[in-house]
């Protein structure tokens, strides 16, 4: 094989485990862009170093491709275990360790030189990602008799004024890991001098003040904001 057919695998398995990241990444996830891009070349690395690599060294064509490509499948369970975390009773990173598998997946076909599918594989993972997810909340969010009303979160957190676009940034960044609907973030000053309130408004198909909870935890633990609370309220109560 030549270096330019080398390379060419190379750089479809760098684009296709891309493409399957920028998902990722536009949810926020802890697997984005770069992870899911760097899975993919590996993968595709290594099913071309298996390939050509040992042949070469060796001088005879008796080296099985197959061993280092199957440690693959093995190997990246490391990795998608670290991104697995649990909250008390709910674990989450599940889907993103399942994309990282699936970007592996993606990787070798591109090593192997099977475009088509390693395409046909990347679409399909982003179409599974993209479309399946707004039809897994109508499924699991479809109110019982007599809970058709959403609940409504009230955020609230105290930071210093310096620090506020970053508390904003976190906060954004912390309910795109919910099942939350960001309806609005304002500031407003504080009763102490130098400090700024910043309030948002979330929406829920059900209430789950765990996950509420779980969300907001994360922006205590910052040191620039001297307070947290959250309340919950019905669309027909008065703001």
């Amino acid at each position: 094989m030549t270096t330019a057919e080398m390379l060419l695998r190379l750089g479809a398995g760098v684009g296709l485990g891309t493409a399957i990241g920028f998902e990722r990444q536009y949810r926020a996830r802890m697997a984005g862009l770069r992870t899911n891009a760097l899975v993919a070349a590996g993968a595709t690395l290594f099913v071309l170093l298996s390939s050509y690599g040992f042949g070469g060294l060796t001088g005879s064509g008796s080296a099985d491709p197959t061993r280092v490509a199957a440690q693959i499948v093995s190997g990246i369970g490391f990795l998608g275990a670290g991104v697995i975390l649990r909250d008390g009773l709910t674990v989450r990173g599940l889907n993103t360790a399942a994309t990282l598998w699936c970007s592996a997946a993606v990787g070798s076909l591109a090593g192997a030189g099977l475009y088509q599918v390693a395409l046909a594989g990347t679409v399909v993972v982003v179409i599974v990602n993209v479309l399946l997810r707004p039809l897994g909340r109508v499924i699991d969010r479809r109110p019982e008799a007599g809970d058709e009303t959403p609940t409504v979160y009230i955020f609230r957190a105290v930071t210093k004024d310096d620090a506020e676009a970053h508390v904003r940034a976190l906060l954004v960044q912390a309910l795109g890991r919910t099942d939350f609907r960001l309806e609005s973030v304002q500031s407003s000053n504080a009763p102490d001098n130098g400090h700024v309130e910043v309030r948002a408004e979330l929406a829920a198909d059900r209430r789950d003040d765990k996950q509420m909870e779980t969300a907001v935890s994360r922006l205590s633990l910052e040191p620039s904001v001297t307070s947290v609370r959250w309340d919950v309220r019905t669309p027909r109560q008065e703001k």
